[in-house]
């Protein structure tokens, strides 16, 4: 039986195999959903229109908070992490589209790289994208590129590095949502975690952030944005690659200062 903030999704998307279309994964996947699975849930938002808040309360009502309030900053680098979240884990809607339109750019590189992404959403079609996102990440037997910390790490999928992350996650008491079959080192989800780690969602001191992005992000997701930044099918997406690859080396350079 499906949730209230599931059945409002699905609703809005027109039924069950429509808003598996816009999420680009098969109509059974949401079919067995009894509730939005915490890592599509901005995907389903984007999608949508529904809001985070309607479509999982349980993680984004956020409690009265005084003294333990989210710095500013912090606040803007869980955004970009999922907005790099939503990218990665399915093709942007045209809602979407239209809101990076209004990304703000500045003579800064990750201010030239919003200026980019932005540009390339306002000539962007909907339908375009999902056929290079297709192209891309899924592909007829695979995609172009395997986003998997796995893969990047050792050549095959679902590897020691894998593990590892599982343990960690269950160490920070991060649960994998049901019915969702997709490895938790997918680079959609990782950016997902390191949001939630940032805004505090998942508590966390900053040495456990910095020690979780080191060891399961920036050891391997660089390349992989460099790779969409070249891929064969790329075109919105290598504007999508530039800002992942800009922002995670301004990631690192504040934890290595943060020392």
């Amino acid at each position: 039986m499906r949730d209230a903030g599931l059945e409002r999704a699905v609703n809005a998307a027109g039924g069950v195999a429509e808003l598996a279309r816009k999420l680009g994964i098969a109509q059974p996947s949401v079919s067995n959903w009894s509730r939005v699975p915490a890592q599509r849930v901005i995907a389903v938002e984007s999608a949508t229109g529904v809001s985070r808040e309607v479509l999982r309360p349980d993680l984004y009502i956020k409690p009265a908070r005084t003294e333990e309030a989210v710095d500013p900053i912090d606040a803007e680098r869980a955004q970009e992490y999922a907005l790099l979240a939503v990218l990665l884990s399915s093709a942007p809607s045209a809602t979407l589209l239209k809101q990076i339109t209004q990304l703000d750019g500045d003579a800064t590189p990750l201010g030239r790289a919003h200026a980019t992404l932005a540009e390339a959403a306002s000539v962007a079609v909907a339908s375009e994208v999902e056929r290079e996102y297709f192209d891309l990440f899924v592909g007829l037997g695979r995609g172009e590129l395997l986003p998997y910390a796995s893969y990047y790490l050792t050549g095959f999928l679902n590897e020691r590095p894998l593990s590892r992350l599982r343990e960690d996650l269950a160490a920070l008491g991060i649960e994998r949502v049901e019915n969702h079959f997709e490895p938790e080192d997918h680079a959609a989800t990782l950016c997902e975690i390191m949001a939630g780690l940032v805004a505090a969602r998942f508590p966390a001191s900053a040495d456990v952030q910095r020690a979780f992005f080191e060891k399961h992000v920036f050891r391997w997701m660089g390349r992989l944005f460099a790779d969409i930044e070249k891929a064969e099918n790329a075109k919105f997406y290598r504007s999508v690659g530039a800002l992942g690859r800009v922002f995670l080396d301004i990631e690192s350079e504040a934890f290595t200062f943060a020392n």
